[in-house]
């Protein structure tokens, strides 16, 4: 029998690629989606790739959106990453990290490509504990663009919408941490930082922060390089 076909959305970080683990062991028959969009943090896009071929995707689509060109995001603009911010501050607002936008575009191309493929499942990251105050990794805003997509595709028109999968989105980092390791994954594959430093993780932007803190909570260590701890 052949496998159900997923969309999975990866970024090549912690989160997406313990996502994609999640998937397999389901076994969804996984097609990776990630994107270029003129981030800052290039080096996940290698890492996607990685990920990717790792976990035998049927395919890995890359697609470039460029949202470098409407800026506003210190991930995709001349704009300074925050660094060294207590962790009881990184949810208490949204960040200059936050790109407008950005998850409602991913996941608008994930539903085209999903749709073309036949696949009524989609798999993405997003976390609502241990995250940095976007407010596009809500279950509220996963919950509308479920409606939104029901009535705007020929699959919901026909009865059949799409299943949105977030198996994070209420865990805290170290629970996503120590499921990810039971399911075999190798983290050193991944990249989180917003700011790297060549291809070390810088160790002090929010992404690093809630990474490392993840990691001393699991009682693990984090195999990945870093410029500073």
């Amino acid at each position: 029998m052949n496998a159900q076909q997923a969309v999975v959305l990866l970024s090549g970080g912690l989160d997406s690629t313990t996502v994609l683990a999640i998937a397999r062991s389901q076994g969804f028959a996984c097609n990776c989606l990630s994107f270029d969009y003129g981030q800052r943090q290039a080096v996940e896009l290698e890492r996607a790739r990685t990920v990717a071929r790792h976990f035998d995707a049927v395919r890995h689509l890359v697609l470039r959106v460029d949202l470098d060109a409407i800026g506003g995001s210190a991930l995709t603009a001349a704009i300074e990453v925050p660094k060294d911010r207590p962790l009881a501050d990184i949810e208490q607002s949204v960040p200059v990290t936050y790109v407008p936008g950005r998850n409602i575009i991913f996941l608008a191309h994930a539903l085209s490509w999903a749709e073309v493929l036949g696949a009524p499942d989609i798999f993405l990251g997003i976390n609502a504990i241990d995250y940095s105050g976007y407010p596009d990794c809500r279950p509220e805003f996963l919950d509308a663009f479920a409606q939104m997509a029901a009535l705007g595709t020929k699959a919901g028109a026909a009865g059949t919408p799409f299943r949105f999968h977030a198996p994070l989105i209420r865990l805290s980092k170290k629970e996503i941490i120590l499921k990810g390791t039971e399911l075999g994954v190798d983290y050193s594959l991944t990249h989180s930082c917003y700011d790297p430093v060549g291809d070390r993780a810088c160790g002090r932007c929010d992404a690093c922060r809630l990474r490392l803190q993840g990691f001393r909570e699991a009682g693990l260590a984090d195999p990945v390089p870093y410029a500073a701890r």
